[in-house]
Formats: structure tokens, C-alpha cells, sequence
């Protein structure tokens, strides 16, 4: 499967945040949690895989990124949402928590639908990384655009140095990049 927005694998990252690694109780941090904490997702994961895999076809997406998404949003566990398919403070709605508050959602929880859309979101948020910052490497504008995704607008992403600055435990787009890098070995 050809990704035409970067190779994951050559992204530089330094993983996941001590507070992003505390709710599983790991003894580690960095790129060592953020594979943790994928491969504790690996079982929930399966049952999307041929989903994502095909979505990630469709979008011309490493599937690995979509998975990695999905494990840092709700740990491929529905249980994480409630019926309605929102999270507790009722903005991010689905498996890769599409925003209310920017976004009308599609589909169910779990669907194509709600993949595409989201998957379509990030493709969003890379091609404003190019635009923002014509300088930066494909792989860099990919990184940027998952900081985008998280922060939902690229206006909060202001250097390379600090993509996760404005984001998420301040680590986004590293813990999804290191997670992505894990679920690439798993034949995402």
C-alpha cells in the first residue's frame, strides 16, 4: 500500500508522556510506553483491522497511523464511549474521536463512514502542515498534520520542535507516531 503522505517508519519521535503512560501503570516512558500501550490495544484491534486496512487503501493512509489513532483516542474499546458513541465531556465522537465542536460526524461509532471521515480529517490537517510550513520534509508535515488532528486547528501548531506544545499531554503526535511505528510491524 503506497501512503503518499510520508513513510511513518522515518519519523523521528520521542513517544509517550509519563502522564499519557500512567493509566496503564507503566515502569516506562517514551517510544518504550507508546509500543506498550499498543500492543495492550493489539486484541481490542483486530476486530477493525480489515476495516482500517481498507480505509487506509482508500485514503492512500498507512493504516498503521489510523491505528495508532484509534488506540490513543479510545484503545480500539467502545466501552471507553458512551451508547451514543461520544466520550465523557461529549466533544470527540467514534474510535478516532472525530471533534463536535469542528465537525459534523458521520456514521456509527465504528463504521467506514466514521474512519473515512476522520482518516479524511488528518489528510486535512497534513495538507495545512505543507501550506504552513512549505520548508518542512513530507514526514515532518505528517507529524505536524497528527498535532493538527489533536489540536484541531493548525493555527496551534507553531514549530517542529514543539509540534506537541498545544497538544494532547503535550505529546500527540510523538505517542502516535511510536505507536504507528508498532502497528506497522503488526501488518497495519
Amino acid at each position: 500500500m503506497a501512503c503518499i503522505y510520508g513513510n511513518i517508519m522515518k519519523i523521528d519521535t520521542t513517544g509517550a508522556s509519563e502522564n499519557t503512560a500512567k493509566p496503564d501503570n507503566l515502569p516506562v516512558t517514551g517510544v518504550e510506553a507508546s509500543r506498550k500501550m499498543a500492543e495492550n490495544d493489539l486484541a481490542h484491534m483486530e476486530k477493525y483491522k480489515s476495516l482500517i486496512i481498507k480505509v487506509g487503501k482508500a485514503k492512500k493512509m498507512e493504516p498503521s497511523v489510523i491505528a495508532a489513532i484509534i488506540s490513543r483516542e479510545t484503545r480500539a474499546n467502545p466501552a471507553f464511549l458512551s451508547k451514543d458513541g461520544f466520550e465523557r465531556e461529549g466533544n470527540g465522537f467514534g474510535l478516532m474521536q472525530v471533534d463536535k465542536r469542528y465537525h459534523d460526524h458521520k456514521g456509527t461509532l465504528d463504521s467506514e463512514e466514521h474512519l473515512l471521515q476522520a482518516t479524511q480529517i488528518l489528510i486535512d490537517f497534513i495538507h495545512a502542515a505543507k501550506k504552513k510550513f512549505p520548508g518542512w520534509t513530507q514526514e515532518q508535515c505528517f507529524k505536524g498534520g497528527i498535532a493538527g488532528y489533536n489540536c484541531g486547528k493548525m493555527e496551534k501548531v507553531k514549530s517542529y520542535q514543539n509540534v506537541d506544545r498545544e497538544t494532547t499531554r503535550h505529546d500527540y503526535s510523538n505517542d502516535v507516531v511510536a505507536r504507528a511505528q508498532l502497528f506497522n510491524t503488526k501488518g497495519y
